[in-house]
């Protein structure tokens, strides 16, 4: 069986290059090119495994199309504006698409569900399998817990991270409402400054910490009087991240045009 060729947009960053790790260490998998901006100084170098050195023979390049082109599957933590060029890329040359990108407004989410239709697209907040499954035990939980049970979701990343609540944080709450058959939307509290009187009563309150080199920690706690079930996941290093998104790249080319999440890469029910 041949192997699949995966690329990587912004391959010099820190998770590009835990990607790069993950697709030089997987027998499946055949590394096919890596892309950075057009002003890096990484452009020319050679792409090489970010812990034993060993050279791809493939040389870092500014041309994302090209990559597309060459590649069964690319896997995408870019930016927003960055993300919706691929998607019209992934159209053009019919490769599967492997979007971690966070901060998505809904219109540029419309390019990925656009190229959904022509291809098959994973679009996730994160692609590590425990924190997918952390998504899955806290829908369950505010499906069996009433309201009684206030629900808080804590986040903490590292102070470099520019948007908050994190993807993940946001994901965890949308799994809650639904789980209580609600739109997030209805029931966020998003943040409390000042005399904010008290609490209401079915809302979904957020808080985030920033600060050191923290990977991301996420915890969701359900309160009730006298009791409180927290679930938390804590990540030691991004390359959790990497191995879910090679895992979801690796299923995903075998699939039929449409936008997939991890819950579809694992098989996890939806509410």
């Amino acid at each position: 069986m041949s192997l699949i060729k995966v690329g990587v947009v912004g391959c010099g960053g820190r998770m590009g290059q835990a990607l790069v790790g993950q697709i030089m260490d997987h027998k499946d998998a055949e590394l096919s090119g890596g892309t950075e901006r057009h002003d890096s100084p990484l452009i020319g170098q050679d792409i090489r495994h970010p812990d034993t050195n060993i050279s791809s023979n493939l040389s870092i390049t500014d041309d994302a199309e090209a990559l597309f082109e060459a590649s069964d599957v690319v896997i995408d933590f870019t930016c927003p504006t960055a993300t919706v060029l691929h998607a019209s890329y992934a159209i053009k040359h019919q490769t599967t698409h492997i979007v971690g990108t966070t901060g998505m407004t809904p219109e540029d989410e419309d390019s990925l569900k656009a190229a959904s239709g022509k291809v098959p697209v994973v679009y996730a907040s994160n692609f590590s399998l425990g924190v997918n499954v952390l998504c899955y035990l806290t829908q369950q939980a505010a499906h069996l817990l009433d309201d009684n049970f206030d629900i808080e979701v804590l986040e903490m990343h590292h102070r470099h991270k520019v948007d908050a609540p994190s993807g993940t944080a946001l994901s965890l709450g949308k799994a809650a409402a639904a789980g209580r058959g609600k739109n997030l939307d209805q029931v966020a509290d998003w943040a409390r400054h000042g005399i904010t009187g008290e609490r209401e009563k079915g809302n979904i309150g957020f808080a985030v910490l920033r600060g050191g080199n923290v990977a991301g920690e996420h915890t969701v706690s359900f309160n009730a009087d006298d009791e409180r079930l927290e679930v938390t996941h804590k990540a030691g290093n991004r390359v959790i991240f990497a191995r879910g998104a090679v895992h979801a790249a690796l299923w995903a080319v075998s699939q039929d045009a449409g936008l997939y999440d991890m819950f579809d890469v694992l098989g996890l029910p939806e509410s």
